[in-house]
């Protein structure tokens, strides 16, 4: 069985584009919910082939770098966000490494400088010329820029590495000077370094992340024994996907996406009413600030049991979980949470850095008091409906939909959920201890911004909320609303969601008797 080995919607994706390489079959993915043991799916693919026999892929394929480069979808939307905020700096890509060892510098800015030669987006910049839109790549020797700081003999090294931290993610980007990635080295000790490492968004992703942390401790671990670039060259580039993205994305596909994002989002309410400890301000706030949160052993294993009872993912199971408290803050039963898709379903772009993740949005429906049961199974054909019409960019579905529009919130959807899949290793650096160093990131893009992944046998997070909105002990309840459904959920699956109690028995006393001591 599939999920029970470990499989999750992201591995199904890649599932489904590797059958599609090997075999030449284009399988909806909820044929692998419906058929999730392996000798069964095979018999949905020997069915497929005998009845439409193998299909042709189309390859991604490298385009001529003597014509102007397109961007993708996504750069497109990044790009003219960008012109509207220009010194905006809410689309960062901010990391920061403590490193603990004998640090080679010479090898580190080398390896740096290599991933920079090595990846054509991250040597993307945007320039317009004749009113037209295009990229322009830096040359492979361009470097990639690090500044430097001793901050060894300072009394007030830990006053001084924050106020570094805060002026790295404070410094804008030219998107057309480039380049668009830059580091920053301090120097706390001899065998201590902090280093910061910030991307646009127009040129990254979270997946890409994973891939510059293999390729760094590659590259660093052959510099240092003094061998040379260990890594295979790349045979595509991200400019290549972008050329093929336009011609992939035509006619009969465009129409058959389209028409399922206009048919399943049409009347969806334009914002979710959630009630915010101040007035919404007239122009939106990015703003943020995070509660943790932690799903311990013992309900992850719960979930994970109600999950495979259900034929759901751990993430669709949380999903609905969401999705319901949301509904009963909200008073309503028709919402819409955005969720990333890495968009990674073909093999060739696995390897590379670029900002191809795509935003889905996901309509769900609480209404006619569904049972535990019922709102799993809605939420499922939900997100693999969404799975299966993914490539077609946010910003088209957003243009498709024609959503009302206004300052101070985000067309279709103003709440997230992002499921961390594992899809990138932890550094493996020669002679070194390394560790995420600085504090939460201070921004956020939307009203309320959940993250969650498997971390061990628990799964833990963070929600992250507009601080122009809600107060920190008004996320906590959150929090605590959100855990409390998740256990009843684990507990009952026949249950009523819309019966299950939220408040803890403190919260009820105080709302229901601290407050009607009506004659005091």
């Amino acid at each position: 069985n599939f999920f029970e080995l470990g499989g999750h919607s992201l591995l199904a994706v890649q599932l489904m584009s590797r059958l599609w390489q090997a075999q030449g079959v284009e399988l909806p993915l909820r044929t692998l919910f419906a058929r999730p043991v392996l000798a069964d799916l095979a018999m949905s693919i020997v069915e497929e082939l005998n009845r439409c026999g193998p299909q042709e892929l189309p390859a991604i394929v490298a385009v001529s770098r003597h014509e102007p480069l397109v961007l993708s979808f996504a750069q497109q939307r990044l790009w003219f966000l960008a012109q509207l905020d220009q010194g905006g700096t809410q689309y960062h890509v901010p990391l920061a490494w403590r490193l603990k060892g004998g640090l080679d510098r010479s090898a580190w800015q080398r390896s740096l400088d290599r991933v920079l030669a090595r990846h054509e987006a991250l040597r993307s910049v945007f320039v317009t010329s004749d009113g037209k839109l295009r990229v322009e790549l830096l040359p492979e020797e361009a470097g990639l820029p690090v500044v430097e700081h001793d901050l060894r003999d300072r009394l007030d090294a830990d006053a001084a590495l924050s106020q570094l931290c805060q002026q790295e993610g404070r410094t804008p980007f030219d998107l057309a000077r480039g380049p668009l990635i830059r580091g920053r080295l301090i120097r706390l000790s001899d065998e201590t370094h902090v280093f910061l490492l910030t991307q646009h968004h127009i040129v990254s992703d979270g997946w890409s992340l994973g891939v510059l942390v293999g390729e760094l401790s590659q590259l660093y671990r052959a510099f240092v024994a003094g061998d040379d670039d260990p890594l295979p060259p790349l045979a595509i580039q991200y400019p290549d996907y972008a050329a093929w993205q336009r011609q992939w994305l035509s006619g009969e596909r465009l129409q058959r996406q389209a028409q399922y994002w206009r048919s399943n989002l049409s009347g969806a309410p334009a914002r979710l009413a959630l009630p915010t400890d101040r007035p919404r301000p007239a122009q939106q706030s990015f703003a943020g600030a995070t509660v943790p949160i932690i799903i311990d052993a013992d309900l992850t294993r719960g979930l994970k049991r109600l999950s495979r009872q259900h034929g759901t993912t751990l993430f669709m199971t949380v999903l609905a979980g969401w999705a319901a408290v949301l509904s009963r803050l909200s008073g309503q039963d028709d919402l819409v949470i955005g969720v990333p898709s890495a968009n990674r379903g073909h093999r060739e772009i696995e390897e590379l850095i670029g900002f191809f993740v795509n935003t889905l949005a996901l309509r769900l429906d609480l209404s006619g008091e569904p049972s535990v049961s019922e709102l799993l199974e809605r939420t499922r054909c939900t997100a693999l409906g969404a799975q299966e019409h993914q490539d077609l960019p946010f910003e088209q579905v957003v243009e498709i939909v024609q959503p009302p529009r206004a300052l101070d919130h985000t067309p279709l959807f103003q709440v997230m959920l992002a499921w961390e899949n594992k899809t990138g290793g932890a550094f493996d650096l020669a002679g070194l201890m390394v560790e995420a160093a600085g504090g939460g990131y201070d921004q956020v893009k939307f009203d309320l911004e959940l993250s969650l992944g498997e971390q061990g046998e628990e799964i833990a997070g963070t929600l992250a909320y507009a601080t122009a909105l809600f107060d920190q002990t008004t996320i906590e309840r959150q929090r605590d609303y959100l855990l409390a459904l998740l256990r009843a959920m684990a507990a009952d699956a026949q249950q009523e969601v819309g019966r299950i109690e939220l408040l803890s028995a403190a919260e009820r006393t105080y709302l229901l008797e601290e407050l009607n001591r009506t004659a005091a």
